[in-house]
C-alpha cells in the first residue's frame, strides 16, 4: 500500500451514523470492513488510534429504547450498557485479525490536569508502540459534559470538548498524530445543503473561516456532532499543523484511499505551525 512516508500516526473517528444503522441496530458489515482496513494499516506499520461513538445507541438498542432519553442519568445508563457491548464488538472483530485493542475512556479533566494529561500521553504512546489500537470514547458514565447541554453560566467550567469530533481533534494535537479522519454518513463538506440537486462536494479547503463555517448544516439528531462540529474540530487540527479528512465511512476502502492520498471526501490542508497564537488546548 502506497502512503506518504511522513504519515506515521493517525486518529480515526467513527461517528454514530457509521456504527449504527437507521433502524438503531449495529451496522455490523460496515464496521467489520472498517476494522479490517484499520488492522491492515496497523500491519503496514501505521499507528492507528480510534475514537468511537455508538455506546449510547448500543445501550438504547439493548434496552429496546427507540428515542434518546432526555434525562441525563438515563443517557448515562445507556452509555454504560452500550460501552461494554461496543468494546466486546471491537474486541471480537479485531481479535479475528490478530490485532490487540485497548479501551481508553476520558473526561475533560484528563486534558485539564497536567499530571493526568502526561499519564494519558505516556499510556497512549506505550499502547501504540506495542502495536495496540486504542479505542477511545468519553467516559459518559461519570462525565456529563458531553451528554448534558445546559445553558451557559458564569460558574460553569470552560468546555474542552463537547463531542467525539472535538475529542479526536485534541488527541491528534496532544499525541502528535499526523492525520485526523472524521468518518460519518456524508461524503464531506458541500458548497450548500448536500440534499440540494446542485450541491457540489468541496474537495480541498485551505482555511476554515466564517464563510466555510456558514456552509455547515445540522446533524440528523442521532449523533451529537454535525458538520459544524467537524469544521471546528478540523480547525483545531489545522492550527496544530496537521491534516484532516472528512469522508463517508460507507465508501468502500475509504481508509485505504485516504491514507494513499487519493481525492476522497474533503481534505483540509495543514497550516504552518505558529500561524495562530493563543490556542489554549
Amino acid at each position: 500500500m502506497s502512503r506518504p512516508s511522513t504519515l506515521r500516526r493517525i486518529v480515526v473517528k467513527l461517528g454514530t451514523n457509521v456504527i449504527m444503522r437507521p433502524d438503531g441496530r449495529v451496522a455490523l458489515g460496515l464496521l467489520c470492513g472498517l476494522v479490517e482496513q484499520m488492522a491492515a494499516l496497523r500491519a503496514d506499520g501505521l499507528e492507528v488510534l480510534v475514537v468511537s461513538s455508538g455506546a449510547v445507541g448500543l445501550g438504547m438498542d439493548r434496552l429496546g429504547i427507540h428515542t434518546r432519553p432526555n434525562n441525563v442519568a438515563q443517557v448515562q445508563a445507556c452509555a454504560a450498557i452500550g460501552q461494554s457491548r461496543l468494546m466486546a464488538l471491537y474486541d471480537s472483530v479485531f481479535d479475528r485479525l490478530s490485532c490487540p485493542i485497548a479501551q481508553v475512556l476520558l473526561t475533560e479533566d484528563d486534558f485539564r490536569d497536567p499530571a493526568r494529561h502526561a499519564n494519558l500521553r505516556a499510556t497512549l504512546d506505550a499502547l501504540l508502540t506495542m502495536g495496540v489500537i486504542p479505542i477511545v470514547n468519553e467516559n459518559d458514565t461519570v462525565s456529563t459534559m458531553e451528554l448534558d447541554r445546559p445553558a451557559e453560566g458564569a460558574n460553569k467550567p470552560e468546555r474542552i470538548f463537547g463531542d467525539n469530533d472535538k475529542l479526536s481533534a485534541l488527541l491528534v494535537k496532544h499525541i502528535g498524530a499526523d492525520l485526523l479522519v472524521l468518518l460519518s454518513d456524508v461524503d464531506g463538506l458541500y458548497d450548500r445543503n448536500p440534499e440540494a440537486e446542485d450541491a457540489k462536494l468541496i474537495e480541498h479547503v485551505d482555511v476554515i473561516d466564517d464563510s466555510v463555517l456558514a456552509l455547515a448544516v445540522g446533524g440528523n439528531g442521532r449523533g451529537r456532532g454535525g458538520m459544524i462540529s467537524k469544521l471546528e474540530s478540523a480547525r483545531i487540527v489545522l492550527r496544530a499543523g496537521k491534516q484532516v479528512v472528512i469522508a463517508n465511512g460507507r465508501t468502500p476502502g475509504v481508509l485505504d484511499k485516504i491514507v494513499a492520498g487519493q481525492n476522497i471526501g474533503t481534505r483540509f490542508a495543514a497550516l504552518p505551525l505558529g500561524a495562530f497564537e493563543g490556542d489554549q488546548w
